[in-house]
C-alpha cells in the first residue's frame, strides 16, 4: 500500500498535476476540519460529563445526543441555498465562508460550555457541513484533469478522515484547551491562505472572465497561457457554456422530464442514500462506547480513546487505498466490491453481540476485526466514491442544483440516525441495529451491480448514451417478449382450429 502512495505521489509530481493536487488539499481543509467536529465529541465527551470538568454544569446524554444530531439540521435546509450561492457567487467565496462559519463555531465553545451553548455551536457547524457537502465536490471535479477527477475526488473522504484521526489524537494527548485552540485555529489559517487561490476555470467562464480563466488553468496544469492545449481546453469550456446557455434554464421540472438525467438523478440519490444510511457514521461518532462492549472480555487494554485512535489510523488508510486505486479500478465495481465487505462486517458484529446474549462464547477479537474490516472497506470506497460517481453524473447546468438537493437529504438521514440510534439501541438491541445496516449495504451492492453505470474516464455525454442504450435494451427485450407472445398465442390458436376441425369430423 505505501508503494501505491509512492507511484500515486510520483506520476503527480512528473505529470504536471502538482498544483491540481495542491489545490485539492487546499479546498478539502475545510472537510478536515469538519471531521474534527465531527470526530470531537468522542473524545471530549468523558471530559465534559465529568463533575471536575471544564463545563459549568452538568453535560447529560440528552444534551450529548442533540449535540451529535443538531449539526445536521441546518444542513438539510441550507443544502439548496448553498448550492444556489455556489452559482452566483463562486466556488471561492463559498468555501472561504464554509471556513468562516467553522471558526465562528469553534469560538463559541471557546469562550461557553454551557449546554445551550455547545449545541449552538455544533448548529453553527451545520451550515458549515452544507458548504462541505456540497461545494468542495463541485470544486473538485471542477479543477481536476479527466484522468485524476477520481483521485482527487476521493480526497474529499480522505481530508475528513484525517481530520477524525487528528482531533482523536489531540484528544487523548493534548489538554481540552489545546485542543480547542487547534480547532480553533485550522480555519482562521485557511481563510488567510486560500485567498489568493484561484476560483474554478469553469466557473469562469460562465462569467465570461475568459482571461481569468485561462490564467487559472494554465497554473492548475502547470503550462503557460500560451499552451496550444489549454487553449483547446478554454474553448471546449466555452462551447460547453454557450450549449448551456442556448439551452433552457435548468429547473427540477426539465430534470423530471427528460428520462435519462432523470435516471442519473436516481442513480445518484440511492448511491448516496445507500452510503449515508449504511450505518458508518453511528459507527464513527460512538466508537469508543462499541469498541468498549466488544473488548470487556479479550485482554486488549486500551482506554476509549486509544480505541478510538486505532478507528482513525484503519479509517485513513482505507482512504488512501481509495485515493490510490479509483482510477484503476473503476467507480462502479469499487463500490459494490466495498459495500459487500462493510455489509459482511455489520452482519458479523449483529451476529456476535446476538450470539454472545444468549450466554454462547465467541472470540471476543472477531467483533474487533469485522469493525476494522468495516471501517477500512467504508474509507476504501463505500463512503468516497458515491461523490465521486454524482458531481460525474452531470453536467454544470445539473450539478449544482441536484448536489444540494442530495445533500439535504444525507443531512436529513444523518439527523434521523443519530437521533434514532440509541433508541433502536434499547428498543431492538445493538445486534438487530447492525443486522439492519448490513440489509442496507446488501441492498447498495446489488442495486449498484444492476443499475450503476461506470463512469471512470467517460464524460457526461457518454455516460448518458449508456443509460438510454440500457433503457433501449429493456424496450427490446418487451418487444422480444411480445413477439414471443404473439406467436405463442398465434401457435395456440392455430391448434385450437385444428382441434376443432378435428372434433367436427368426429
Amino acid at each position: 500500500m505505501f508503494l501505491l502512495a509512492v507511484r500515486w505521489l510520483k506520476k503527480i509530481r512528473n505529470g504536471g498535476l502538482a498544483n491540481q493536487f495542491l489545490m485539492a488539499l487546499m479546498v478539502t481543509i475545510p472537510v478536515l476540519n469538519f471531521g474534527m467536529v465531527m470526530g470531537w465529541q468522542s473524545p471530549m465527551t468523558p471530559i465534559l460529563q465529568d463533575p471536575q470538568g471544564p463545563a459549568p454544569e452538568s453535560i447529560t446524554d440528552n444534551h450529548i445526543s442533540w449535540m451529535a444530531s443538531v449539526t445536521f439540521i441546518p444542513a438539510i435546509f441550507c443544502g439548496f441555498i448553498v448550492g444556489d450561492l455556489a452559482d452566483r457567487w463562486g466556488r471561492k467565496v463559498v468555501t472561504l465562508l464554509t471556513s468562516l462559519m467553522l471558526s465562528i463555531s469553534w469560538i463559541i465553545i471557546l469562550f461557553c460550555l454551557q449546554p445551550w451553548a455547545l449545541i449552538a455551536s455544533r448548529a453553527v457547524a451545520g451550515l458549515a457541513c452544507a458548504g462541505c457537502y456540497v461545494v468542495t465536490p463541485l470544486y473538485l471535479k471542477e479543477i481536476a484533469s479527466d484522468h485524476i477527477r477520481g483521485a482527487l475526488g476521493s480526497l474529499f473522504i480522505l481530508s475528513q478522515n484525517v481530520g477524525y484521526l487528528v482531533v482523536y489524537i489531540a484528544g487523548d494527548f493534548l489538554s481540552f484547551a489545546a485542543v480547542m485552540w487547534l480547532c480553533t485555529a485550522i480555519p482562521v489559517l485557511h481563510i488567510l491562505a486560500f485567498l489568493p487561490m484561484p476560483e474554478t476555470p469553469v466557473f469562469l467562464v460562465k462569467q465570461g472572465k475568459l482571461k481569468e480563466a485561462r490564467a487559472g488553468l494554465a497554473w492548475l496544469r502547470g503550462t503557460t497561457v500560451e499552451d496550444k492545449d489549454l487553449e483547446e481546453a478554454v474553448q471546449q469550456l466555452e462551447r460547453e457554456e454557450e450549449y448551456a446557455k442556448s439551452m433552457k434554464k435548468a429547473t427540477w421540472k426539465s430534470i423530471v422530464q427528460d428520462k435519462t438525467t432523470f435516471q442519473a438523478f436516481r442513480i445518484a440519490l440511492n448511491v448516496m442514500l445507500s452510503q449515508e444510511t449504511c450505518g458508518y457514521l453511528v459507527v464513527l461518532m460512538y466508537a469508543g462506547s462499541i469498541f468498549d462492549q466488544a473488548t470487556n472480555n479479550i485482554g486488549l487494554k486500551l482506554s476509549p480513546n486509544k480505541q478510538t485512535i486505532i478507528v482513525g489510523v484503519i479509517q485513513l488508510l482505507g482512504s488512501v487505498v481509495a485515493s490510490c486505486i479509483v482510477e484503476k479500478t473503476g467507480r462502479k465495481w469499487l463500490l459494490a466490491g466495498t459495500a459487500f465487505a462493510t455489509g459482511l462486517s455489520m452482519l458479523a458484529l449483529g451476529g456476535w453481540f446476538y450470539i454472545t446474549s444468549l450466554n454462547v462464547w465467541l472470540p471476543g477479537w472477531l467483533p474487533v476485526l469485522a469493525m476494522c474490516l468495516c471501517i477500512f472497506a467504508a474509507a476504501a470506497g463505500y463512503q468516497p466514491v458515491p461523490y465521486v460517481i454524482t458531481s460525474e453524473l452531470f453536467s454544470f447546468q445539473h450539478r449544482g442544483m441536484v448536489t444540494s438537493f442530495v445533500s439535504s437529504v444525507d443531512a436529513l438521514s444523518d439527523f434521523l440516525q443519530t437521533k434514532a440510534y440509541d433508541p433502536l439501541l434499547k428498543l431492538l438491541g445493538i445486534h438487530w441495529v447492525f443486522i439492519l445496516f448490513s440489509i442496507v449495504c446488501f441492498s447498495g451492492t446489488f442495486y449498484t451491480i444492476m443499475w450503476v453505470p461506470e463512469t471512470k474516464d467517460r464524460t457526461v455525454e457518454e455516460i448518458y448514451a449508456l443509460l438510454e442504450d440500457g433503457r433501449q435494451k429493456e424496450k427490446r427485450k418487451d418487444v422480444e417478449s411480445g413477439k414471443r407472445q404473439v406467436k405463442v398465442g398465434k401457435k395456440n390458436d392455430k391448434e385450437g382450429k385444428e382441434n376443432d376441425e378435428e372434433v367436427s369430423r368426429l
